[in-house]
């Protein structure tokens, strides 16, 4: 390697550092939820209730145990998803979501009801029309 060209190749690595980073950052990841699993929801023959949460959210942590509980008791019914919006914040604004927990119902691919804050399990339910 010519020492003249050494500034070249560091450029050159930093550029490639640098590129590599963007393309990471920007590679679908995973996550609790996510884009596929919210392919569930234009494919599903039964009803999906998605709730948008956040780990430091108070309401959230309170209805948690619900929504899981609710996805065992609904198994084969039902699909019952969770999103993070800290993990997912793209997905959370194209679902118009400003305020968590957020509770979301569709039917056949399309959305049949929402509702924002904490909710009992029997309006989860009766969301998904069950």
């Amino acid at each position: 390697m010519n020492k003249g060209n050494f500034h070249l190749w560091l450029v050159g690595a930093v550029m490639l550092y640098i590129g590599w980073i963007v393309f990471d950052m920007n590679r679908p990841g995973s996550s609790s939820g996510g884009t596929s699993s919210l392919s569930a929801v234009r494919t599903a023959k039964v009803p999906v209730l998605v709730e948008f949460y956040a780990d430091w959210c108070g309401p959230c942590k309170v209805v948690g145990p619900m929504v899981d509980e609710l996805a065992q008791e609904l198994k084969g019914k039902a699909i019952v998803i969770r999103i993070n919006v800290d993990e997912e914040p793209k997905l959370a604004r194209e679902h118009g979501v400003r305020g968590i927990p957020a509770f979301i119902a569709y039917k056949s691919g399309r959305e049949t009801g929402r509702e924002v804050g904490g909710i009992p399990k029997e309006r989860m339910r009766a969301l998904l029309g069950l």
